[in-house]
């Protein structure tokens, strides 16, 4: 029997995995062909989506993008032997864009079925597990702590300190473990990936987590626009309590955990962590003041434990591998790696798991292959729509969370959104103070007034109304969103704003016209 893999990621099934599937299916059958077809994750080069791979004794050969039109002339070429083809790309291993990857918390993802307990372990799931079962909970704080990890889902907070401030709680009722999977940023799909791709790990992570802070009951918040990791995560849960690697008295230890999934309603603010703790009780989706903090009086005004996908799913290799191990990837103290998520005007866009160190260009340039339209970058958003536009002269900063605060921007959650040189940088400003009116809670003044102004300012600046004396109010509302807002919708917002100025002030100078475009037009 051949095994063929068809991936039911999300980004494969919008550009016709199912339709693949099926044409496969059918016509093995015609041809009287034995074949065994694996639903899989997603490899993260989804400019070749739906990617194919073929089982051989050399190891998995990959075709694609694949159409259902394409694959009679697959079988007729030989694909299912591994043979060439216009839409193949050799071993999957050897493609560039996968092969100077660091993967380590995507290790399993596009290989494994992504529920299938049998080959999860196989390809070394819940090794982590099994270690921090046998661990005392303080030693697993300590272990995370010594790998350096920090919040990866933008504030770069250390996970070590965080879990043991809830170990150290002694007289709670209940401790809880929330996953933030509210992936809302543009160009992030790193959380959606692992979700779909590789379920258990999250699940892993997440039970560590518990044993290290003694919780017993976890959440897992996924966006209403998630529908595919919804159903995916909540099979993996079912399947994992059946194999009792959730529930009670885990793989016959002391240790009990319970694992809920909970939709959201579509809130940005609810990727912000007081929020989304509100919205998990039932009520609106609004900022808690602080202190206290969650981790002391959190969901339901009990201890928690509050990390995001990618945070959660990288314990089980440093449980696993050892807090060292991890530390070795990395640099100052960016330690690890991270998911970084190519989007925008991009001709390779995907996921790329690299050490910190790796600077902008070299993932637009190295693994991106450029803008898709061939013309020259020009700006990238980097950490999501709150998150600083970098001009050419900023593309060369190593990807560190501290390198990146000295040139006033912020790595956030790894998504690049990447314009060529055609992008109006005084409206991509205006979009920024747009989606924080729109966006916003509405419990600060400044967040909730101040981001309304801010786009009636910059019309005016595009519109040449008095645009000095405009662009230096903008400047002191900037200021004061950022002194004055109770989180960081409104703290941040000025971020983009501001670099978009300072980086691109040919824009401002000549309203209502990019320079790039104007030229050209001349």
């Amino acid at each position: 029997m051949i095994t063929i893999y068809v991936p039911r990621d999300a980004a494969a099934l919008s550009v016709g995995a199912d339709e693949v599937a099926a044409a496969i299916a059918a016509e093995a059958k015609t041809q009287k062909k034995d074949v065994k077809i694996v639903r899989n994750g997603s490899r993260g080069m989804l400019y070749l989506e739906p990617l194919v791979e073929v089982e051989t004794k050399k190891g998995r050969v990959a075709y694609g993008p694949v159409s259902a039109g394409d694959v009679a002339d697959l079988f007729k070429s030989g694909f299912l032997e591994g043979a060439k083809h216009k839409l193949g790309h050799g071993l999957t291993e050897e493609i560039p864009y996968f092969k100077k990857q660091e993967r380590l918390t995507f290790a399993r993802c596009g290989i494994t079925d992504p529920l299938s307990i049998e080959d999860y372990r196989k390809h070394g799931g819940f090794a982590g597990l099994a270690k921090a079962l046998a661990m005392k909970p303080i030693d697993i704080v300590t272990e995370v702590t010594t790998s350096g990890l920090r919040g990866r889902g933008g504030a770069g907070f250390p996970t070590g300190i965080k879990w043991k401030t809830v170990h150290d709680i002694k007289t709670a009722d209940q401790k809880y473990i929330a996953c933030n999977a509210d992936e809302g940023d543009s160009g992030t799909f790193a959380d959606r990936m692992l979700m779909e791709g590789d379920p258990f790990c999250l699940i892993e992570g997440m039970t560590i987590a518990a044993i290290a802070g003694g919780a017993t009951k976890g959440y897992i918040y996924i966006r209403s626009e998630y529908p595919h990791a919804v159903k995916v995560m909540r099979e993996a849960i079912d399947v994992a309590k059946k194999s009792n690697w959730l529930g009670d008295k885990i793989q016959k230890s002391n240790y009990s955990f319970d694992l809920f999934v909970r939709v959201g309603a579509g809130a940005y603010i609810c990727g912000e962590e007081t929020s989304m703790l509100e919205s998990l009780e039932g009520k609106r989706g609004i900022v808690r003041y602080k202190p206290p903090i969650p981790a002391i009086e959190g969901l339901f005004g009990q201890p928690t434990i509050i990390n995001n996908v990618m945070s959660f799913a990288a314990v089980p290799i440093i449980l696993d591998k050892g807090g060292e191990f991890y530390k070795n990837y990395g640099v100052g103290r960016s330690r690890g790696t991270l998911a970084f998520q190519l989007a925008g005007n991009i001709k390779q866009g995907g996921l790329v798991e690299k050490a910190f160190g790796v600077t902008t260009r070299q993932l637009i340039d190295d693994w991106g292959g450029g803008t898709a339209t061939g013309r020259p970058v020009r700006a990238v958003q980097v950490g999501g729509p709150l998150g600083a536009y970098l001009p050419q002269s900023k593309l060369d900063v190593a990807m560190d969370y501290e390198e990146f605060i000295k040139v006033d921007a912020m790595v956030g959650h790894g998504g690049l959104v990447v314009f060529d040189d055609t992008v109006d940088m005084a409206k991509q400003a205006r979009f920024a103070m747009e989606f924080c009116a729109i966006e916003s809670c509405g419990k600060c003044t400044p967040c909730r007034i101040g981001a309304q102004r801010g786009v009636e300012v910059i019309d005016k600046i595009i519109a040449d109304d008095h645009r000095i004396k405009n662009l230096e109010l903008l400047a002191d509302l900037c200021e004061t969103m950022t002194d004055g807002s109770l989180c960081a919708m409104g703290g941040l917002t000025p971020m983009p704003v501001m670099s978009a100025v300072k980086g691109f002030p040919e824009d401002f100078q000549r309203p209502g016209k990019n320079k790039f475009i104007a030229d050209a037009a001349e």
